[in-house]
């Protein structure tokens, strides 16, 4: 199964990652295959990404599965990743429902 997640690079408190396509069974370092862009957490606003989305897309096409944190990513960028046939659902945050003042 092929899964689209996020590999960390960069240095001690420097971070940079890269969104990849692997399969799920390699480690989050581990080798990819196909780069899909990168992310900068520490970049100024406007510069913080830059994705291929024809190439994602693609993926999402033949059933990689985003993770959590890419899937903020991609929606982000504009790219919705829809739940299709045979895909899992997307898992929504819990919401905190706010008590009644009496």
């Amino acid at each position: 199964m092929v899964v689209i997640r996020l590999k960390k690079m960069g240095r001690a408190h420097s971070p940079f990652y890269r969104l990849c396509a692997m399969d799920k069974r390699s480690p989050r370092d581990g080798r990819a295959i196909e780069q899909l862009g990168w992310y900068d957490p520490t970049a100024v606003d406007g510069k913080q990404y830059l994705l291929h989305a024809d190439r994602v897309r693609h993926w999402l096409s033949v059933g990689a599965q985003p993770s959590q944190t890419a899937i903020t990513l991609l929606r982000r960028v504009g790219i919705d990743p829809v739940v299709g046939k045979g895909r899992r659902p997307i898992k929504q945050t819990k919401q905190v429902k706010a008590k009644k003042a009496d």
